[in-house]
């Protein structure tokens, strides 16, 4: 059985604000934080505007999902900034292309 879990990393439009987190669904994630952003605001992704994919990676089991999503909140900022130019250099929003 294939099983699909997403750590993610979102970004406001200006790129100050960094937002870390885990789901099953990465398209639905990103359009829950896109409708709260234009609605009620009642999320930290919503207030800020946090809602540009700039970064994810697949798991299999939610375990180990989970495990990374902890870790990657662990590091300082210049850490997670060097994870992202990695795998997307110019930080390019890539809500379109998952």
């Amino acid at each position: 059985m294939d099983h699909n879990y997403f750590v993610y990393i979102l970004t406001n439009y200006s790129k100050t604000v960094l937002y870390i987190g885990v789901t099953n669904d990465l398209q639905n994630r990103l359009y829950q934080h896109q409708e709260d952003a234009k609605g009620e605001k009642r999320h930290f992704t919503g207030k800020y505007n946090v809602v540009y994919l700039i970064y994810w990676e697949h798991f299999q089991w939610i375990q180990h999902a989970i495990e990374r999503e902890k870790e990657l909140k662990g590091w300082r900022r210049s850490k997670k900034e060097e994870l992202i130019n990695e795998f997307n250099p110019d930080w390019k929003f890539l809500n379109n292309e998952v």
